[in-house]
C-alpha cells in the first residue's frame, strides 16, 4: 500500500512550519506520517459499540476527585507583587512585555 502522505504533502506541512527538511528528512517523515495514519484507521476498525463514551483506568466514577477541593490561604497581593519588577501596587496588576503585534 502506498503511502497516503507525499514527499510533496511533507514539503508543504513543512513550509508552513517553516522548517527546512533534507531529502532524507522528507523520505522519512512521508513514510512515519502515513504510518501513523494508517494505524489511525486500523483503530477506527476497533468495535466499541459496548464501550460507554467515557471510561477511566482509576478507581471511582468518571470525574471523581482524586481529593477534596479545600480553600488554602495563598500569597497577599504585596508578597505576588513584590516579585513583579514593573508591577503596580496600587493597581494591584502585573506589566508583561507585549507578545502580539
Amino acid at each position: 500500500m502506498s503511502s497516503p502522505f507525499s514527499r510533496a504533502d511533507v514539503a508543504r506541512i513543512a513550509a508552513l512550519a517553516r522548517l527546512e527538511l533534507t531529502e532524507t528528512e522528507l523520505d522519512l517523515f512521508s513514510r512515519q506520517l502515513g504510518g501513523i495514519l494508517e494505524y489511525a484507521q486500523s483503530i477506527r476498525q476497533v468495535d466499541t459499540a459496548g464501550v460507554p463514551p467515557y471510561a477511566s483506568t482509576l478507581p471511582g466514577e468518571p470525574g471523581d476527585a482524586l481529593r477534596d477541593d479545600v480553600a488554602t490561604a495563598s500569597l497577599s497581593r504585596e508578597d505576588a507583587l513584590s516579585n513583579a519588577p514593573q508591577g503596580d501596587r496600587a493597581a494591584g496588576t502585573f506589566v508583561v512585555p507585549k507578545v502580539i503585534g
